[in-house]
Protein backbone atom coordinates (compact mmCIF):
# COMPACT_ATOMS: atom_id res chain seq x y z
CA UNK A 1 0.00 0.00 0.00
CA UNK A 2 1.80 3.32 -0.99
CA UNK A 3 0.94 6.97 0.21
CA UNK A 4 -2.06 7.56 -2.53
CA UNK A 5 -3.43 4.27 -1.68
CA UNK A 6 -5.26 4.23 1.52
CA UNK A 7 -7.03 1.13 1.25
CA UNK A 8 -10.52 0.20 3.24
CA UNK A 9 -12.20 2.84 4.40
CA UNK A 10 -9.78 5.56 3.20
CA UNK A 11 -7.73 5.01 6.17
CA UNK A 12 -3.83 3.98 4.84
CA UNK A 13 -0.61 5.00 5.43
CA UNK A 14 -1.49 8.27 4.59
CA UNK A 15 -3.53 8.81 8.01
CA UNK A 16 -1.10 7.15 9.87
CA UNK A 17 1.60 9.44 8.71
CA UNK A 18 -0.41 12.48 9.74
CA UNK A 19 -0.96 11.17 13.38
CA UNK A 20 2.22 10.14 13.62
CA UNK A 21 3.56 13.99 12.48
CA UNK A 22 1.08 15.27 15.00
CA UNK A 23 2.56 13.34 17.96
CA UNK A 24 6.38 14.03 16.80
CA UNK A 25 5.15 17.78 17.07
CA UNK A 26 5.71 17.99 20.36
CA UNK A 27 8.20 15.37 20.79
CA UNK A 28 12.25 14.94 20.35
CA UNK A 29 11.96 11.35 19.35
CA UNK A 30 9.45 8.58 19.31
CA UNK A 31 9.92 6.25 23.02
CA UNK A 32 6.89 4.78 24.38
CA UNK A 33 4.82 7.55 25.61
CA UNK A 34 4.85 8.88 21.57
CA UNK A 35 3.50 5.47 20.53
CA UNK A 36 0.72 5.31 23.54
CA UNK A 37 -0.20 8.55 22.10
CA UNK A 38 -0.31 8.03 18.41
CA UNK A 39 -2.53 4.77 19.63
CA UNK A 40 -4.71 6.90 21.59
CA UNK A 41 -5.29 9.89 18.57
CA UNK A 42 -5.39 6.61 15.97
CA UNK A 43 -8.45 4.76 18.55
CA UNK A 44 -10.44 7.73 18.80
CA UNK A 45 -10.02 9.04 15.16
CA UNK A 46 -10.81 5.35 13.67
CA UNK A 47 -11.89 3.02 16.06
CA UNK A 48 -9.82 -0.35 17.47
CA UNK A 49 -10.55 -2.56 14.66
CA UNK A 50 -9.01 0.55 12.36
CA UNK A 51 -6.32 1.22 14.66
CA UNK A 52 -5.04 -2.28 15.34
CA UNK A 53 -4.59 -2.31 11.38
CA UNK A 54 -2.91 1.22 10.85
CA UNK A 55 -0.73 1.10 13.65
CA UNK A 56 0.60 -2.71 13.28
CA UNK A 57 1.23 -1.88 9.32
CA UNK A 58 2.62 1.87 10.62
CA UNK A 59 5.01 0.37 13.20
CA UNK A 60 6.10 -2.52 10.50
CA UNK A 61 6.33 -0.46 8.11
CA UNK A 62 8.65 2.06 10.26
CA UNK A 63 10.84 -1.18 11.42
CA UNK A 64 11.89 -2.02 7.81
CA UNK A 65 12.25 1.30 7.02
CA UNK A 66 15.01 1.97 9.52
CA UNK A 67 16.57 -1.50 8.52
CA UNK A 68 15.43 -3.43 11.52
CA UNK A 69 12.42 -5.41 10.28
CA UNK A 70 12.84 -8.00 13.12
CA UNK A 71 11.21 -5.07 15.58
CA UNK A 72 8.01 -5.92 14.69
CA UNK A 73 6.05 -7.90 16.95
CA UNK A 74 2.20 -8.59 15.81
CA UNK A 75 1.29 -9.41 19.14
CA UNK A 76 2.81 -6.37 21.11
CA UNK A 77 1.53 -3.95 18.23
CA UNK A 78 -2.29 -5.37 18.77
CA UNK A 79 -2.09 -5.87 22.65
CA UNK A 80 -1.08 -2.30 23.02
CA UNK A 81 -4.05 -0.93 20.83
CA UNK A 82 -6.64 -3.35 22.39
CA UNK A 83 -5.24 -1.81 25.82
CA UNK A 84 -5.63 1.82 24.75
CA UNK A 85 -8.74 0.93 23.28
CA UNK A 86 -10.23 -0.44 26.03
CA UNK A 87 -9.55 2.89 28.19
CA UNK A 88 -10.30 5.00 25.54
CA UNK A 89 -13.83 3.65 25.87
CA UNK A 90 -14.30 4.56 29.71
CA UNK A 91 -13.00 7.89 29.58
CA UNK A 92 -13.77 10.80 27.64
CA UNK A 93 -10.07 12.62 28.46
CA UNK A 94 -10.48 15.38 25.62
CA UNK A 95 -6.41 15.56 25.58
CA UNK A 96 -3.53 13.03 25.68
CA UNK A 97 -2.20 14.38 29.12
CA UNK A 98 -5.27 13.96 30.58
CA UNK A 99 -5.41 10.39 29.46
CA UNK A 100 -2.41 9.68 30.80
CA UNK A 101 -2.88 10.78 33.64
CA UNK A 102 -5.91 8.89 34.26
CA UNK A 103 -4.17 5.86 33.10
CA UNK A 104 -0.40 5.75 34.50
CA UNK A 105 -0.47 2.19 34.19
CA UNK A 106 -0.20 2.55 30.39
CA UNK A 107 3.10 4.61 30.14
CA UNK A 108 4.62 1.63 31.86
CA UNK A 109 6.55 -0.05 28.76
CA UNK A 110 6.57 -3.42 30.45
CA UNK A 111 2.69 -3.61 31.12
CA UNK A 112 2.34 -6.42 29.02
CA UNK A 113 4.54 -8.45 31.32
CA UNK A 114 1.18 -8.73 33.77
CA UNK A 115 -0.29 -10.37 30.61
CA UNK A 116 2.34 -12.32 28.47
CA UNK A 117 5.67 -14.42 29.54
CA UNK A 118 8.16 -12.79 27.97
CA UNK A 119 9.08 -16.15 26.35
CA UNK A 120 5.09 -16.13 24.78
CA UNK A 121 5.96 -12.64 23.41
CA UNK A 122 9.52 -13.33 22.03
CA UNK A 123 7.90 -16.53 19.83
CA UNK A 124 7.78 -16.36 16.25
CA UNK A 125 4.03 -16.72 16.70
CA UNK A 126 3.57 -13.38 18.86
CA UNK A 127 5.75 -11.90 16.34
CA UNK A 128 3.68 -12.78 12.97
CA UNK A 129 0.36 -13.40 14.48
CA UNK A 130 -1.80 -12.56 17.41
CA UNK A 131 -1.15 -14.76 20.75
CA UNK A 132 -3.71 -14.69 23.33
CA UNK A 133 -2.58 -13.49 26.90
CA UNK A 134 -0.60 -16.47 28.84
CA UNK A 135 -0.27 -15.28 32.44
CA UNK A 136 -3.93 -13.02 32.65
CA UNK A 137 -6.48 -11.83 31.14
CA UNK A 138 -6.74 -8.54 29.36
CA UNK A 139 -9.48 -6.26 31.70
CA UNK A 140 -12.31 -6.40 29.14
CA UNK A 141 -12.40 -10.21 29.33
CA UNK A 142 -12.24 -11.12 33.00
CA UNK A 143 -16.48 -10.48 32.72
CA UNK A 144 -16.20 -13.79 31.38
CA UNK A 145 -15.87 -13.13 27.35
Amino acid sequence: MNRTSPGPHGKGTAAFDDLMAEVMASAEHFGHRQHIHLTWLTVRRHGVPAAVRMVSEGIQRTARYAGAPQKYNATVSRAWVELVGHHVAEDDAQTFSAFAEHHPPLLDKRLLTRFYRPATLASASARTGWVEPDLAPFPWRRAGE
